[in-house]
């Protein structure tokens, strides 16, 4: 094990990408720390000791679902108890409230909405930028996407001009879970399958939107599986570059239907979010989630390849949904806190990681 961790020190340092077999022992390595200090390097070559944040909020329009996906606490089908869609004007409210907060990103993803029109979709876009022009929508997953083209018999192209047109600004990496389909045959059967989320998040790249991708751990998948995802994700951005970030999502079991899933331990969640860092040579952005991660643990994660932390985001359900215990917000003093207190440069961005301003 020292001779694969003195390989790839050198590789590392000769900006060489590793393979999926030596990723693989990493996973199965004990030795957190060496694990740790390779990311550190990995991260610091390409970030120094800058960690980015942006001021955002969620707005989940709709909890209603066609599909009932096992490891989701979110979706309600349609007259359940809890099920809700948001009018256009409360979606407005909450963008107002964020414009107020100094929000310059609002993220809007929901369910497979049985019966709201393409035209919906189209018009909450134009109602958040009623309320601020200068507002970047990152909305809608390829899971979404590929839904909003099948409603309406409109190829992914067309579907992504139009709303882009509309005021989409970029993508959420939502949706991903594990790509292997032997895992989604078991997590979530009815979503699109894996190789159709890289094909229509292909096409979204080729249609000018950015995009982060994103990976749920620590439910039913092999260390393999994780492997596998990295792969197919590090491929698609050989191709197009168009991917932000990418984010590793500790898996939450609470209010979940996944059979013996106990959730993801801190050991894990590092050890994950570090290789991601190794693994993924064309990614600039390793984003730890801190609100499925909690901080301490996305606060750790800094000295272990993560090199940014989201946003305030205000108003998460989804892993809420399924237990998270984070808070519902940090404020962008907490977060610059959180940050400088491990020992790194607070830095705030937008959306595309233009920078607005570096708290030294």
């Amino acid at each position: 094990m020292d001779n694969l961790f003195t390989s790839l020190h050198e590789k590392i340092a000769a900006g060489q990408r590793i393979t999926d077999a030596e990723a693989l022992a990493l996973f199965e390595s004990p030795d957190l720390l060496a694990i740790g200090e390779l990311a550190a390097a990995a991260n610091h070559r390409k970030n120094g000791d800058r960690v980015y944040f942006n001021v955002n909020r969620h707005i989940n329009y709709s909890n209603l679902c066609v599909n009932q996906c096992i490891f989701c606490a979110f979706s309600k089908e349609e007259g359940e108890a809890g099920g809700y869609t948001l009018a256009l004007e409360q979606i407005q409210e909450k963008a107002a409230e964020a414009v107020a907060a100094g929000a310059t990103e609002i993220h809007s993803v929901g369910g497979l909405h049985p019966t709201l029109p393409f035209s919906f979709y189209l018009e909450m876009l134009g109602a958040i930028k009623e309320v601020s022009a200068e507002l970047h929508i990152k909305a809608f997953t390829a899971v979404e996407i590929d839904y909003f083209a099948r409603i309406t018999g409109k190829s992914v192209p067309e579907v992504v001009a139009e709303l882009k047109a509309a005021g989409l600004g970029s993508m959420p990496g939502g949706g991903a879970e594990i790509l292997g389909q032997a895992v989604r045959d078991k997590i979530c059967p009815e979503k699109i399958s894996g190789q159709r989320w890289l094909e229509v998040t292909e096409l979204a790249h080729q249609g000018g939107l950015r995009s982060n991708a994103s990976m749920l751990f620590g439910h039913l998948e092999e260390f393999a599986d994780r492997v596998e995802h990295m792969r197919l994700i590090r491929e698609l951005q050989d191709r197009t570059g168009g991917f932000q970030a990418f984010i590793p999502l500790a898996f939450q079991p609470d209010n979940t239907r996944v059979p013996g899933a106990k959730g993801v331990g801190g050991v894990d969640a590092l050890k994950t979010l570090a290789i991601s860092r190794i693994y993924l040579d064309n990614f600039r952005h390793i984003k730890g989630y801190w609100v499925m991660l909690g901080l301490k643990i996305a606060q750790t994660a800094l000295c272990f390849g993560v090199n940014d932390l989201d946003g305030t985001v205000i108003e998460e359900k989804i892993g809420h949904d399924a237990g998270a215990d984070s808070p519902q917000v940090v404020a962008r003093e907490g977060i610059i806190e959180l940050i400088r207190k491990a020992g790194k440069i607070a830095v705030e961005r937008d959306t595309l990681y233009n920078e607005i301003k570096v708290y030294a």
